[in-house]
C-alpha cells in the first residue's frame, strides 16, 4: 500500500466542496440539444441582412436537425455537434410593392468543418428582377452575416454552455482569489512617469497622456468592415463572443467582461465610427477617444484609428491590443485576411 502522499493523485480527495470527479479524471458529457436550439433562434431570428439591394431579416428559424454535446475528459473539453439548418428571410426592396420571401439552406454545420466551410444557400421562389437581384446580394453580402452569427453559436457552446465542468482544484481556487485581489489594487493605484499615484477621478493628478494611430488594409468592403465593428452578431463574432454593442449614437458597447468598454459618439455608414473608449485597468472615470476611418479602394478597404487621451503607460499594451483583437482578429473570423500596415 502506498504511503500517505504517494498515492495515484487521481484518487486523492482534494479539499473542495464537491469532492467528486477529482482532477477530472472521469468522462462527463452534457446534452447540448435543447441549448443549442435555443441559443440559433436566439442568434438567428431577427438578423438583419441588409444590403446595397434592399432591406432584408431572418424572420423564422424553421429547421434546426441535429445534435450537440459536450465532453469534459482530463480537464479537457471537447464539444460535438451537427445541425442541418433552414431559415426564411423576408426582404424590402425600394419601389416594389411586394415583398420578397425565400429561405437559406445550411447542410453541413458541423464540428468537423469551420463556418469558412459552410454551404450556405440562399433560395428564393420569386422570378421578378428584384428578387433574383436580392438573392445575389444576399450571397454576397447576406454569408459572412450569417457566419459570423454561426461563428457565436460555436463560441459560445465552448465557453458559455461549458461553464462548471471542469471543476477547479484548491490551488486553483486561491490562485484565483490572489490574482483577483492584485487587479483590485492595479485599478486603484497606477503611477505615471513622474511616481505620482493617479487613483479615481477625484485624485486631482494630471495624468500624463499620449496618442496612436494604427491601420490595417482588408479584403472587403467598407460596409463589410463597418458591419463587423458595429452589427452585434459580427462584434460578438470576432470577439470570441464577448463583445455587445449597441449600434446607435449613444449606445454602449464591451469587449472580454468590460475590460474594454465605452460609448458610440458618432456613427455614419459606413465610412466613420467614433467612441469614448477606455481599459478598465485604467483610472476610474477616465476615458480615450477612438475615431474609425473607413475608405473602400478597388481590391480592399483601409481601417484606421486615431485614438488620444491613452495613459502613457498603458500605450503598447493598447497598440498591441488594436493589432491583436481587432485587426487579427477580424481578419480570421471573416477572411478579410491581409497585412497589417
Amino acid at each position: 500500500m502506498a504511503k500517505w502522499g504517494e498515492g495515484d493523485p487521481r484518487w486523492i480527495v482534494e479539499e473542495r466542496p464537491d469532492a467528486t470527479n477529482v482532477n477530472n479524471w472521469h468522462w462527463t458529457e452534457k446534452n447540448a440539444c435543447q441549448w443549442s436550439k435555443e441559443k440559433l433562434k436566439e442568434l438567428l431570428v431577427g438578423l438583419k441582412l441588409d444590403n446595397k439591394v434592399g432591406k432584408c431579416k431572418v424572420t423564422e428559424l424553421s429547421k434546426s436537425d441535429g445534435d450537440a454535446s459536450a465532453n469534459n475528459r482530463k480537464a479537457k473539453i471537447i464539444v460535438f455537434y451537427e445541425w442541418e439548418l433552414r431559415m426564411k428571410w423576408k426582404a424590402k426592396v425600394p419601389g416594389e410593392d411586394e415583398s420578397i420571401e425565400g429561405t437559406i439552406e445550411i447542410p453541413n454545420l458541423s464540428d468537423e468543418n469551420t463556418v469558412d466551410d459552410l454551404d450556405i444557400q440562399f433560395l428564393t421562389e420569386a422570378t421578378s428582377k428584384a428578387a433574383q437581384l436580392m438573392k445575389e446580394a444576399l450571397r454576397a453580402d447576406g454569408t459572412p452575416v450569417v457566419k459570423a452569427a454561426l461563428q457565436n453559436y460555436i463560441d459560445a457552446l465552448k465557453r458559455e454552455f461549458t461553464q462548471g465542468m471542469i471543476l477547479p482544484s484548491k490551488e486553483q481556487v486561491t490562485s484565483s482569489v490572489n490574482k483577483l485581489s492584485d487587479l483590485r489594487l492595479d485599478s486603484v493605484k497606477d503611477t505615471g512617469k513622474n511616481g505620482l499615484t493617479t487613483g479615481g477621478k477625484n485624485s486631482g493628478v494630471k495624468l500624463d497622456l499620449c496618442n496612436l494611430k494604427s491601420s490595417t488594409s482588408m479584403k472587403c468592403t467598407a460596409i463589410e468592415a463597418f458591419n463587423a465593428l458595429t452589427r452585434p452578431e459580427m462584434f460578438a463574432a470576432f470577439t470570441n463572443g464577448s463583445g455587445r454593442i449597441e449600434p446607435k449614437v449613444g449606445g454602449t458597447f464591451e469587449m472580454f467582461g468590460g475590460n474594454v468598454h465605452g460609448k458610440i459618439l458618432d456613427l455614419k455608414e459606413p465610412t466613420v465610427l467614433v467612441q469614448e473608449w477606455r481599459l478598465k485597468e485604467w483610472p476610474d472615470g477616465h476615458f480615450s477617444k477612438v475615431a474609425f476611418t473607413i475608405l473602400e479602394k478597388d481590391d480592399s478597404t483601409d481601417i484606421t484609428i486615431e485614438q488620444t487621451g491613452i495613459p502613457k503607460s498603458a500605450l503598447e499594451k493598447t497598440k498591441e491590443g488594436w493589432e491583436r483583437y481587432y485587426w487579427d482578429a477580424m481578419k480570421r473570423t471573416f477572411g478579410f485576411g491581409s497585412f497589417i500596415i
